[in-house]
């Protein structure tokens, strides 16, 4: 990722908003366990628009003119932590200028005497489904920003609409990440009749992502038989099973972009209800793959896939009334992806060029321990569609 790249995503964001400032900020570092926090995860919008991977920092455009806002981050936590100085903040960013925190709420009260508008992020609307506490960092910004300016507008859903197509580098970054997933599947596959745990498997992924400076998109799924039926199942510490199915639903993050597939494979001689249900989820999984063009409505695309998942259940013994059908298919069919895993596509109407997305039909019969995902990432284009993760095998 270059300047220039994140320079011109500010630029396509400010010409798509109205002419007045827009104010966004970084994620907070989160509490772990005493004095020790998590992992930092930048929120994905401020990433996109700045490259900066730090927390705290806030990003302000008005109109041609950009800033980021450092953080106050006194010397003993530098001494520790580290910190990004304002030379570097600008290097990756390509912004015009790098502002201390005092320096950032003197241009905010400034801009908020000239200026009855600003738009800024609001509050995940679909934060009650998450089961999760946010980052405050978002929250706060907005709650700080309506005690300055008279109104206050969301720009979640410009930011998604203008994230959702990607661009070309975006797609390298992608693909290169995809590549890895996939290049990583195949060594693990070759693996598994010498592997006994499950987090042996988890390990060998993590060792081949880090060893190309790749790391985990997300918390990889290494889920063997009836474990396959938890669809976030990311425990990961049970022994293999002899004749079972090990769902695998991993993908690497390269360049800031993400890769999620998922591959169900044998541990041993498969049975042949195994092998049904995961004919049947493939074959389920090349059929709706097919229907992806650009132009395709959302609700026509999910009526026929709800066709085509129905039919597989009926085929396996499993449609015996309506509700069977999201007891056995409970999660969506498709979700967005880009610098999230779970990216959003701007809620389009229908498909166009650009969007990237995942296609991953799923059967799960806890009955039986048996849990059956294919997944891969799948790119529209002005002529029908591309699989960038098409080349590892589907197979059991």
């Amino acid at each position: 990722m270059t300047t220039n790249l994140f320079s011109a995503n500010r630029a396509r964001l400010t010409n798509t908003l109205p002419a007045h400032p827009i104010i966004l900020t970084g994620h907070s570092a989160i509490q772990s366990a005493n004095d020790m926090s998590y992992p930092f995860v930048q929120d994905a919008n401020f990433w996109w628009l700045t490259g900066i991977d730090e927390a705290d920092w806030r990003l302000i455009l008005d109109g041609s003119k950009s800033y980021l806002v450092a953080p106050d981050i006194e010397e003993i936590h530098r001494i520790f932590d580290g910190g990004l100085s304002a030379a570097e903040a600008k290097s990756i960013s390509g912004v015009d200028h790098v502002l201390s925190s005092a320096e950032g709420r003197v241009l905010i009260a400034t801009l908020a005497e000239k200026h009855d508008v600003v738009s800024t992020l609001a509050a995940d609307p679909n934060q009650k489904y998450y089961g999760f506490t946010l980052n405050p960092a978002v929250t706060s910004l907005q709650r700080a920003l309506k005690k300055q300016f008279k109104t206050v507008v969301d720009c979640r859903l410009e930011l998604a609409k203008l994230r959702a197509i990607k661009q070309p580098h975006e797609l390298r970054a992608m693909q290169r990440a995809i590549d890895l997933t996939n290049q990583t599947f195949s060594e693990v596959k070759a693996l598994l009749p010498v592997l006994q745990t499950e987090y042996e498997i988890e390990a060998e992924f993590t060792y081949r992502f880090r060893k190309h400076n790749a790391k985990h998109a997300y918390e990889p799924i290494v889920a063997d038989g009836k474990n396959a039926c938890t669809l976030h199942y990311v425990k990961n510490e049970s022994d293999l099973q002899q004749n079972s199915l090990l769902l695998l639903d991993i993908g690497a993050t390269v360049d800031g972009y993400a890769a999620d597939v998922t591959r169900t494979y044998a541990i041993g001689k498969p049975t042949d209800r195994q092998i049904a249900v995961h004919a049947a989820v493939e074959s389920a999984q090349q059929q709706i793959i097919a229907l992806l063009r650009p132009g395709l409505s959302v609700i026509e695309y999910h009526e026929q896939v709800d066709v085509i998942m129905k039919a597989a259940l009926d085929s396996l013994g499993l449609l015996k009334n309506n509700d069977d059908y999201r007891t056995y298919f409970p999660h969506a069919i498709s979700h967005g992806l880009g610098v999230d895993v779970h990216d959003s596509l701007g809620r389009p109407t229908e498909f166009s060029p650009g969007m990237v997305l995942t296609v991953e039909p799923g059967i799960y019969i806890p009955a039986e321990s048996i849990g059956v995902r294919i997944e891969d990432d799948i790119l529209i284009t002005k002529d029908g569609h591309i699989n960038l993760s098409g080349n590892l095998p589907t197979g059991l």
